[in-house]
């Protein structure tokens, strides 16, 4: 097991977090809210793959990474997954400004993908047996 390593992948997760946290009321940004969720589920994920010995890719595919960690968590909402890996290419250029198909994510869809990811960090953390105080 490479805990150290997971550790790392988990500290950057709870940064995401973090951000989301300062950010989550703000309307104008519900598209970074969304790029920092699937932010945290994809650093979640690759913590699990690294406390397990499995090989991390260097890709952002969050249905990917679900099916690789799928021996040691259960993803069920992969629509959520779906969403999220769409926003988290269109977020990061302007002229699409992390668009769903009716626009802009809406501040109750921010909220969602909040909670959604806030759920798999909690998950992982608990997984590894990784406690908040190891994070920061």
């Amino acid at each position: 097991m490479k805990k150290e390593i997971a550790i790392e992948w988990m500290k950057a997760s709870y940064a995401d977090l973090l951000v989301i946290s300062e950010i989550i009321d703000n309307n104008f940004l519900t598209h970074m809210v969304a790029f920092h969720s699937q932010q945290v589920i994809e650093k979640s994920l690759k913590a699990v793959l690294e406390y397990h010995n499995k090989q991390t890719p260097k890709k952002h595919d969050l249905l990917l990474l679900k099916s690789q960690v799928a021996d040691f968590l259960q993803i069920e909402n992969e629509d959520m997954l779906e969403d999220l890996n769409e926003l988290y290419i269109e977020s990061r250029y302007p002229g699409e400004m992390g668009l769903l198909p009716n626009g802009k994510p809406t501040p109750e869809n921010a909220k969602n993908f909040y909670n959604f990811a806030l759920m798999i960090f909690e998950r992982v953390c608990a997984m590894l047996e990784i406690e908040k105080k190891e994070l920061m």
